[in-house]
């Protein structure tokens, strides 16, 4: 009797011993996944936050092609804005450039990024609002862009400037 009390003791304690091992290596595995899924946030945020930033360069330099770079060059491409739904690159651009010909109405561009925030793996919302500051007449308004990741590069793939 008193061996097959010790038996029962020694397979309760494997079991025990086996339970939080098992707990132990699941909190673990998760703590690395937020770890690596915060370090992912904060890489894709500082590439969205460069991509935009050289768009203010390109633009407060009157160069509409630079400033498109940050755009997916790709008829799928969607901008949405007053005027309506824009579909395409090359559309686009062509809009920019009848919109803004000269310096004096592209003026000096800022963004103020408000939020960013994870939509799924490789796409993030930002929504900001931009200022234009020109001699013909400021202007301002809001922004929500959808940013993915494509070939490696942080690309717009949706606007919706209002």
């Amino acid at each position: 009797m008193r061996y097959l009390l010790y038996f029962i003791l020694a397979i309760i304690t494997v079991s025990c011993i086996s339970i939080k091992a098992d707990v132990q290596a699941t909190e673990s595995s998760d703590t690395n996944t937020e770890v690596y899924s915060q370090t992912d946030a904060n890489e894709a945020e500082a590439g969205i936050r460069l991509v935009m930033k050289e768009q203010e360069t390109a633009w407060n330099n009157h160069d509409l092609e630079g400033f498109m770079q940050g755009y997916w060059n790709s008829e799928d491409l969607k901008f949405y804005s007053a005027s309506g739904l824009t579909k395409g690159w090359d559309q686009t651009l062509a809009n920019y450039k009848k919109n803004y010909p000269t310096k004096a109405e592209s003026g000096i561009l800022k963004f103020t990024i408000n939020d960013i925030s994870r939509v799924e793996d490789n796409s993030y919302y930002v929504m900001g609002e931009f200022y234009l500051t020109r001699d013909i007449g400021h202007a301002s308004g809001f922004f929500i862009i959808i940013f993915r990741k494509i070939n490696g590069e942080w690309k717009i793939i949706a606007d919706m400037t209002a």
